[in-house]
């Protein structure tokens, strides 16, 4: 399977119109999203805490986070995103994708919107009633 990208706006939550859109590769062996330092800071996110991260060589990083509203194909959510090298590639993560209703398409190479987002085990979801 080759790369996939998507095209993605990340927004500052408490300030829609300061927003940056660029392309992400998609990873799901990475489990949040990754954006450039500069490109939060300039859409007026600031970091709000500090995880730990295992990277690819298996080392431990600590690295800044912070919450925004994201934006793909039509859909959008709010999730943390973390503080990248300012000149590194923006990463999309699973929980992204999760948060955005969409899969991979690895024939195609490309994002594929689901036909409902997945919730929990259905004896556990309440159903709003209609009407009255």
């Amino acid at each position: 399977m080759g790369a996939t990208y998507a095209t993605v706006t990340i927004k500052n939550p408490a300030d829609r119109a300061r927003a940056w859109a660029g392309e992400f590769l998609v990873d799901t062996g990475c489990h949040d999203t990754f954006v450039p330092r500069r490109r939060l800071e300039a859409i007026g996110i600031e970091p709000e805490g500090a995880e730990t991260y295992e990277l690819a060589d298996g080392s431990a990083v600590e690295l800044d986070v912070a919450v925004a509203r994201i934006e793909a194909m039509g859909r959008f959510g709010g999730l943390n995103v973390v503080f990248g090298d300012d000149h590194a590639e923006p990463l999309l993560g699973v929980i992204a994708l999760e948060t955005l209703g969409v899969e991979i398409d690895p024939r195609n190479e490309c994002l594929r919107l689901l036909p409902a987002k997945r919730a929990v085990t259905p004896r556990r979801v309440r159903r709003r009633e209609r009407g009255g």
